[in-house]
């Protein structure tokens, strides 16, 4: 293995890498073939069939706990409320794809689109990095009022550039691809 320059970004990188870590850039030594980026279209698909499976599950236990009653009643949730939805939250989400997220790079929405995350050298990504990068620091950035409104608009707008990645993607060091 030896090592090349990004020409984007300058970065010493493998030249057995398909882009590089730090950017994302396409290094010219890899094959086009070698990265089969996932549709933008696949992959709102994907994250609408997430978002509907977690809304089928979600929803009973706000309404079987109270917390959307208090909310339709005008009653604001104190901020232990706010955290322990938000840790219910983030329970049922690794329930339903850690295990798929941490072997195959996979949520079940991914899986129906047949779509993986992989990070920028094709493998399945670290699952601690994965779940932080990826999922938690956005998530937490979006509880912020205003931030988080800017934030959620943001992020997916990044998936128009000519690497199809969000900006939890560049956080992440990660891409979707077809799997």
């Amino acid at each position: 293995m030896s090592l090349m320059k990004c020409e984007e970004c300058s970065e010493k990188v493998s030249d057995k890498a398909a882009a590089c870590p730090k950017c994302g850039a396409p290094l010219a030594s890899a094959s086009p073939l070698t990265v089969d980026l996932a549709s933008r279209w696949k992959r709102l698909g994907g994250a609408l069939i997430d978002c509907l499976i977690m809304i089928t599950i979600i929803v009973p236990i706000g309404l079987a706990t109270g917390v959307f009653q208090q909310l339709f009643s005008g009653m604001a949730m104190t901020s232990g409320e706010h955290a322990i939805s938000g840790v219910t939250g983030w329970v049922v989400f690794l329930i339903l794809n850690g295990y798929l997220l941490h072997h195959k790079g996979q949520t079940i929405g991914k899986v129906v689109v047949k779509t993986r995350i992989v990070d920028l050298n094709g493998h399945v990504p670290n699952f601690g990095k994965l779940l932080v990068l990826r999922y938690l620091i956005l998530g937490l950035v979006y509880q912020i009022p205003i931030v988080g409104a800017i934030a959620s608009f943001v992020n997916p707008l990044f998936i128009f550039g000519k690497d199809r990645r969000c900006l939890h993607d560049y956080m992440a060091g990660t891409r979707v691809i077809n799997a």
